[in-house]
């Protein structure tokens, strides 16, 4: 941990999955924070490969491919290579993104990104379609199964022809230490932190009915409105919400709120036994 910072001597629990803690955990812990890695998710193949393979093998159909996620990109690009083609099947396709990571994921696997909206979700990503002349075009969605359906409802509002594939499914993460549950109920944590609404689902699911006596000391950050909207709907209290819906926005509305607080290390007596 480092030594100083504006969040030294905090105790920060993030829950994403252990292959995308890593982000989150370096910005915290550059700021001083004590992270606790909590994942609650786990990213797996789809159930049936069948849809995302038929998809793969009709891209040049496809005037826009739309990715609203890492976890999308890394699933479609593994899926091509696994298959034995590259970019080039991409032809004259254009490619979307939801927001900067997922550009920047893009563009590391050697995409160019034509479309990304200044907010980072569906909602924004179907506005900055309108400039765009859609009417009876075809769109990719790789994503998450199971994912809100704004984006696709949006886009064939608009006139597009959107077919929606499964590139990858969220799983439940199991094997969290009995000592992280304790902390959470105990008010020995600042925050908890929650990147999507399936970490939020998935913590509560593991934490059961413990979810509601989380200390009011411990506060719950959500990087945006959607995993907000999420968290209050499974009970939970939102103390923070990110303005700007990034690994760092998140992390600066931490600093923000936790800047005028004192440590729960330092308030050890208080805590209820």
């Amino acid at each position: 941990m480092t030594a100083q910072g504006s969040l030294a001597g905090r105790r920060i629990v993030v829950t994403r999955s252990r292959a995308q803690a890593g982000a989150l955990r370096g910005v915290l812990e550059a700021e001083g924070a004590d992270v606790i890695e909590c994942p609650t998710i786990r990213v797996a193949a789809p159930a049936d490969l069948g849809p995302l393979d038929r998809a793969l093998a009709q891209l040049p159909e496809y005037r826009w491919v739309v990715f609203t996620s890492q976890n999308g990109v890394a699933a479609f690009v593994d899926r091509l290579e696994a298959l034995g083609r590259d970019l080039r099947v991409l032809g004259a396709s254009r490619v979307a993104a939801i927001g900067p990571a997922t550009a920047r994921a893009l563009e590391s696997r050697g995409f160019g990104v034509a479309l990304s909206p200044a907010e980072f979700v569906a909602e924004a990503l179907v506005d900055a379609f309108k400039s765009e002349d859609v009417q009876g075009v075809r769109m990719l969605l790789p994503r998450a199964a199971g994912a809100r359906s704004v984006l696709p409802d949006g886009l064939r509002a608009l006139g597009a022809v959107v077919d929606v594939v499964p590139a990858y499914r969220i799983e439940l993460e199991r094997g969290q230490g009995p000592d992280v549950w304790r902390q959470l109920i105990e008010g020995r944590v600042d925050a908890v932190t929650f990147t999507s609404s399936s970490t939020v689902r998935n913590f509560v699911d593991l934490l059961g009915r413990e979810s509601s006596r989380l200390a009011p000391r411990t506060l719950v950050a959500c990087i945006g409105p959607i995993t907000a909207a999420t968290a209050r709907d499974c009970g939970l209290r939102v103390d923070i919400v990110a303005r700007v819906y990034t690994v760092h926005g998140l992390v600066a509305a931490l600093r923000e709120r936790l800047g005028r607080a004192v440590p729960v290390a330092d308030r050890s007596e208080e805590v209820p036994r």
